[in-house]
């Protein structure tokens, strides 16, 4: 039964996490800040342009971070 109980759990972290993830590129174009925008990003415009989102990368790895360290947290 502990099965059964633990993949409903991961099944609602997964929805939250879908849910917020919908949420954010629903209100995307709201928001303050774009993602790939930020500043800090390298954007340098000559003959080809050359874009590296470095801050955007930074932010995504710290959200995607905390997120597995939440789910890490519920499968004890």
């Amino acid at each position: 039964m502990d099965s059964f109980r633990d993949l409903g759990r991961m099944l609602m972290i997964l929805g939250v996490a879908i849910a917020l993830i919908g949420a954010c590129i629903f209100f995307g174009g709201k928001l303050p800040f774009r993602l790939g925008r930020l500043p800090g990003d390298i954007v340098h415009k000559g003959e080809h342009t050359v874009y590296f989102p470095i801050m955007t990368s930074v932010l995504l790895s710290i959200g995607l971070s905390f997120l597995f360290w939440i789910i890490s947290r519920f499968r004890r």
